[in-house]
């Protein structure tokens, strides 16, 4: 119950006070990440692999070490805090919402200056129709790393469970491209943020699928998803796709060229509403998932 508890209140935390304005510990953390990458770096898997290990591992002992010295009740505080720190549900409608209201002011510019601050894809190539399948995609994903997949380790394992699934995550968004760079020396990173996120990815997609259309969800996840380049994104968005009754996926600009994509979903072309709908999808889901725990934490103390 108090990890229940504990969840509760980072959730009101991130919806009260969103992402910390002037300084965010993954922030941090990746200056970190940065500073140890230019010391160790090396062409080959296994400078990555204990790259991501220290990476890793120093903060989370520390994090060890201060939560078994603190008194039980610090304890609770620290772990609200790590894991509001984790959660990013609030910011994430912040960056999508000014989108929506762009596109359907007609303000096709500022849609796509809004929704550079989400994706990485070419935006000033994009139409209203890829602008909001671009917010709807990211919504739909990135709400598995920021909200479904920190809840699940939180619920797992606690503090140290969630700051592992972050630190991987970020250090993925770093080290774990397939460029010249980071073929090699990256591998660690994008293996460890596949293997944390397969669990909680699959819970998010049928978080997804029972929070809207169930049975175009799960048919979406089960036909499309394997053909998506990410193990975990492609149920996820595919999930999504289907329990919104959107189109989503397909060609997109990155660097300059268009590069072809599976389609997702089915149903009518995304719009300004679907990125708002995405949006109330994932409030629904995170609902359901606090109504479980809550109810199971507290059958286990009956």
């Amino acid at each position: 119950m108090t990890t229940a508890l504990a969840m509760l209140a980072a959730l009101l935390l991130d919806a009260a006070l969103g992402e910390p304005r002037r300084f965010h510990p993954l922030v941090g953390f990746g200056w970190f990440a940065g500073t140890l990458e230019k010391r160790v770096y090396a062409d080959w898997r296994l400078a990555g692999m204990a790259a991501w290990c220290i990476a890793v591992l120093v903060p989370i002992g520390l994090l060890c070490l201060l939560r078994a010295v603190l008194p039980r009740a610090v304890v609770f505080v620290v772990d609200v805090l790590v894991a509001y720190f984790a959660l990013g549900r609030r910011s994430l409608g912040e960056h999508a919402r000014p989108v929506a209201r762009a596109l359907i002011e007609g303000d096709i510019d500022g849609a796509r200056d809004a929704v550079g601050r989400m994706v990485s894809r070419d935006t000033q190539a994009l139409d209203a129709t890829r602008v909001a399948a671009a917010a709807t995609e990211s919504v739909l994903e990135n709400r598995h790393d920021a909200v479904f997949g920190a809840l699940f380790w939180f619920l797992l394992l606690g503090a140290p469970g969630v700051l592992l699934f972050r630190l991987a995550n970020t250090l993925d968004a770093m080290w774990g491209y397939r460029t010249p760079r980071y073929e090699r020396f990256g591998w660690a990173a994008a293996r460890a943020d596949d293997v944390l996120g397969y669990l909680p990815a699959r819970l998010t997609a049928f978080t997804y699928a029972a929070s809207g259309d169930f049975a175009t969800a799960i048919r979406c996840w089960r036909t499309q998803a394997p053909a998506w380049d990410s193990p975990n994104a492609g149920p996820v968005m595919a999930a999504g796709a289907g329990a919104l009754g959107v189109r989503l996926g397909g060609a997109a600009p990155y660097r300059g060229r268009w590069e072809e994509r599976p389609d997702l979903g089915e149903g009518d072309p995304p719009d300004a509403n679907a990125i708002l709908r995405a949006l109330r999808l994932v409030d629904r889901g995170v609902v359901a998932w606090l109504v479980v725990v809550v109810l199971g934490g507290a059958a286990h103390h009956a």
